[in-house]
C-alpha cells in the first residue's frame, strides 16, 4: 500500500462514539483510522511522538467558553493548529434495546453534558444522575454491563457504536450549542486566502503594555477575533494572552505585526495558521 493510500491515523479523547470522533470524521477527508485516548494530554503526546498523523481536540464551547486544558497543552507542546471545525452538540438519551424511558432509574454522562441537559433531566426528578469521564464511555458502560434500568446522555454516534436505542433526541437545553474543535499536527499546513492565526504572548509588566500589543494589529488593519488571558504557570499573578486574528502568519502585514510584537513582549508563540471554518 502506497503512502497515498494509507489511512490517516487520528487521535481523539474519549471512547469510540465521542463527539471528538464525530468532529474528526467531519473535519478530515479520506480513509481514517480513529484512535481513542483516555485524556487530552494523551492525544497531544501521541501526536508529538509520531504515533498518529494528527489529533482532534475541543478548544471552545459556545456556551461554556474555552477549554483551558487544551490551551495549556498548546503552550506546552511543539504542535501547531492546522484546521478547525464547529460541531453542533446534539445530546441523546439512549439505553439498551427494549428499555423504555419509564424503566430508567439511573442516567450516566460527562458532567458538562449533564449540565447542558439540565432542564430535561429536572423533568425526571426520580432519576439518579451519575457523572462519568466521557459521554461515549457512559454508553459503553451500559452496553458492557447490560444495565437494563439505566440510560446514557451522548451523541447519536455512540448509540450506533454500542448498539443502543435512542429514546429521546435533542435533549440539550440550548439548540445552538456548538463546540469548536481543532486539528493538531507536528508541521504547519500551506496558507489559504481565508486563514486565522492563533498565538500566545506575555506582555511586559509596564503601564499600557497590553494596549501597545494590540495596537500593533490595529495600525495594520488586522482584525482580531479573540483575546483571552490565562494565569502564567511560571509566575503567580502574572498572565499570558491567547489571541486569534484574521490572516496567515506569513502574510506580509501579519508577519511584520508578529515581529513588532516580539520586540515589545517577553514571549510570543505562534500556535498555528489555518482556514477559518467557524
Amino acid at each position: 500500500m502506497s503512502s497515498e493510500e494509507r489511512n490517516t491515523l487520528v487521535a481523539f479523547q474519549g471512547e469510540h462514539g465521542a463527539f471528538s470522533e464525530d468532529a474528526a470524521c467531519e473535519m478530515l477527508a479520506g480513509p481514517l483510522e480513529l484512535k481513542p485516548h483516555s485524556s487530552l494530554p494523551a492525544v497531544f503526546d501521541a501526536v508529538e511522538a509520531g504515533e498518529v498523523d494528527c489529533g482532534v481536540v475541543p478548544i471552545e464551547n459556545s456556551l461554556g467558553g474555552s477549554i483551558n486544558q487544551t490551551y495549556d497543552l498548546l503552550l506546552k507542546h511543539s504542535l501547531v493548529i492546522t484546521d478547525e471545525f464547529g460541531l453542533r452538540v446534539r445530546h441523546c438519551l439512549m439505553a439498551l434495546p427494549g428499555t423504555t424511558e419509564s424503566a430508567v432509574k439511573r442516567v450516566y454522562s460527562h458532567p458538562q453534558a449533564l449540565a447542558q441537559c439540565e432542564r430535561f433531566l429536572e423533568g425526571h426528578p426520580d432519576w439518579e444522575i451519575h457523572a462519568l469521564y466521557d459521554t461515549a464511555g457512559s454508553a459503553k458502560l451500559i452496553a458492557d454491563r447490560k444495565l437494563t434500568d439505566s440510560a446514557a446522555v451522548a451523541c447519536k454516534r455512540a448509540a450506533h457504536v454500542y448498539g443502543l436505542d435512542v429514546l429521546t433526541e435533542g435533549i440539550e437545553d440550548n439548540h445552538r450549542n456548538t463546540t469548536r474543535f481543532i486539528q493538531i499536527r507536528k508541521r504547519p499546513r500551506a496558507p489559504t486566502d481565508r486563514d486565522r492565526t492563533s498565538i500566545v504572548f506575555a506582555s511586559k509588566d509596564i503601564p499600557g503594555a497590553l494596549f501597545k500589543s494590540l495596537s500593533i494589529f490595529a495600525i495594520r488593519d488586522i482584525n482580531l477575533k479573540k483575546l483571552e488571558s490565562r494565569p502564567s504557570k511560571e509566575t503567580p499573578w502574572q498572565y499570558i494572552f491567547y489571541l486569534d486574528f484574521e490572516g496567515n502568519a506569513n502574510d506580509e502585514p501579519c508577519r511584520k505585526a508578529l515581529i513588532h510584537l516580539e520586540e515589545i513582549c517577553q514571549y510570543v508563540k505562534i500556535l498555528g495558521s489555518y482556514p477559518q471554518n467557524c
